[in-house]
């Protein structure tokens, strides 16, 4: 085991949570163990589990940071096109999910029904939502209601098809990424007496 080095509480916490965020990036999420996560930290198991008292607990912090992190990278310009805005979110979020994709995977499938993570990722599709609407132009409280309920199902569907694309890549990263923003570009369009994105086919 390295050398332990002496950090304060929080600096230790951020170091854990590098250690386990690699870890479940390139492991799936039952072949962690917290064992590992010590040995690669540096520390005892013990002083592990003062920080984080299970695995699930760690996973559920480091998702946390990472959907912090994500919705941080993710600012949509007023002044952009909805094409853009689209493609901007999209790409903050596809170079994250490649570069986890068994954290990703793991989130979305082993731990699909525990309402931490889902609290999390609801949380996130929320803020992404939320987002989306300040910087469209809506006609009234109407049209807000009806984006704003077209944005939650377009969110939900990209969720679900990067999560099979993560497990089974039957076609591109431009191919999916055209998908994505084709189906909100869908959606949308009817919702709008201007069309909401003339740049897109």
């Amino acid at each position: 085991m390295p050398p332990r080095r002496r950090l304060t509480p929080a600096d230790r916490r951020a170091q854990l949570l590098d250690v386990g965020a690699r870890l479940f990036a390139a492991t799936p999420y039952d072949d962690v163990l917290m064992e590992d996560v010590a040995r690669e930290a540096g520390v005892s198991r013990a002083l592990l589990y003062r920080h984080f008292p299970s695995k699930h607990a760690l996973f559920a912090a480091m998702y946390q940071e990472a959907s912090d992190r994500l919705l941080a990278a993710t600012r949509f310009d007023p002044d952009a096109t909805l094409v853009e805005q689209l493609t901007q979110g999209l790409d903050a979020h596809f170079d994250y999910f490649i570069a986890n994709r068994q954290a990703v995977l793991a989130a979305n499938r082993v731990l699909a029904g525990d309402p931490v993570i889902q609290t999390i990722m609801t949380d996130e599709l929320d803020a992404l939502r939320a987002r989306l609407l300040g910087v469209l132009p809506l006609a009234d409280e109407r049209a807000h209601d009806a984006v704003s309920a077209a944005l939650k199902a377009w969110l939900v569907f990209v969720q679900v098809l990067v999560v099979d694309w993560l497990t089974r890549e039957t076609c591109t990263r431009a191919e999916l990424h055209a998908t994505c923003v084709g189906a909100a570009v869908g959606a949308l369009r009817p919702l709008f007496t201007e069309d909401p994105a003339p740049d897109w086919p």
